[in-house]
């Protein structure tokens, strides 16, 4: 018989066992969002999950089922297979908990491959991200990096991480570099998934007394910061890097490795390019054409992104700022290493 299990419950599993979460959901509803940690072995593919909702519209829930079972009767072999070859306990989900995870369930358990499911679906699992974000109360004191574009704070915060301190990247979760030119070579993550990310890492690090995270607006790429986090980060402790502009267009070059998409940074440079003074715009925009990266970047931090920076940096009190001068990134994650030590006397890695 197959038992249904709630989201708490499936928490308590993946905590106190290897447990192995299954989502039956199309290719296409998984890469838009999942359970994270969840692996997919869809009932439907994409087409046929289109064929089985459209049969569904126009014709009626006894047709859909029919072509339904049609469809998922002729790969059974394979799909059991795939099941079978999990060695871990299973908890199958689909959209709300129903016809899809159900059948998967039931031809498993025929099968002898006992398999729990989720109640409620990933729609349980989405109502409890946006309850936890509505309710979330974050008390860990925010240091929050800031810099000219190119300054590290995206390594910065890397090392950070690695050395075991408590970090929240906003732009890892959002795979977006937040700057115009930030998408290219990546795949922005949507609200949903966003979201997931960000509950997963606020709950790991809820007890900690600070953390790191990037100096931000609202909005990185596709996505938007909730307004608890975003206000958080305006009131903390505001590290400001300065690096020499040289090291910042090493760190830049590095990050976006522009030779690798010279069309996507041409198409970005073309949206802002009526923001610069022309004869300078002329000179980024022939830069680009001829692969002189450097030279275009250098041009567009001290032409279009410094004077940006500027500006945002006047709006933060003296009282709130700390400023870290290093020549290159290592020195600075020394300086605030440091930083730390001095001020966070209690605080055991």
């Amino acid at each position: 018989m197959v038992k249904d299990i709630s989201l708490t419950k499936l928490f308590e599993l993946q905590n106190n066992e290897n447990h192995t979460i299954i989502d039956v959901r199309s290719p296409q509803e998984f890469e838009e969002a999942t359970i994270p940690g969840s692996i997919n072995i869809p009932i439907f593919n994409n087409d046929e999950r289109a064929e089985v909702g459209t049969i569904y519209t126009q014709m009626g829930p006894e047709a859909a089922k029919k072509r339904g079972l049609e469809i998922f009767s002729a790969k059974l072999p394979a799909f059991i297979e795939a099941f079978t070859s999990i060695q871990t306990s299973k908890t199958v989900f689909c959209w709300r908990g129903g016809m899809r995870s159900k059948t998967a369930a039931t031809v498993l358990e025929l099968m002898g491959s006992h398999t729990f499911r989720l109640s409620g679906g990933i729609r349980s699992y989405r109502q409890w991200v946006v309850q936890t974000l509505a309710t979330y109360t974050l008390t860990s004191k925010a240091y929050v990096l800031n810099g000219y574009t190119g300054s590290g704070k995206t390594i910065l915060l890397k090392k950070l991480q690695q050395s075991g301190h408590p970090v929240l990247d906003l732009e890892g979760m959002a795979s977006h570099r937040g700057s115009i030119f930030g998408q290219i070579g990546l795949k922005q993550s949507n609200q949903k998934q966003f979201e997931s990310k960000l509950v997963e890492n606020l709950l790991v690090h809820q007890k900690a007394p600070f953390i790191f995270m990037e100096g931000e607006s609202k909005r990185i790429g596709k996505v938007t910061i909730p307004d608890f986090l975003y206000n958080h980060k305006e009131h903390g402790i505001q590290i400001f890097i300065n690096l020499p502009i040289e090291e910042r267009v090493k760190n830049i070059l590095e990050d976006y490795q522009p030779w690798n998409f010279p069309e996507r940074f041409m198409e970005a440079f073309l949206l802002i390019k009526k923001r610069i003074h022309t004869p300078i715009a002329k000179k980024i925009h022939d830069n680009l054409t001829n692969e002189e990266y450097s030279s275009a970047v250098q041009l567009l931090l001290e032409y279009y992104y410094d004077p940006k920076y500027e500006y945002a940096a006047d709006a933060f009190p003296d009282d709130q700022k700390i400023s870290v001068h290093a020549q290159t990134v290592e020195e600075a994650f020394l300086k605030i290493q440091d930083l730390i030590k001095e001020t966070e006397l209690n605080y055991i890695d």
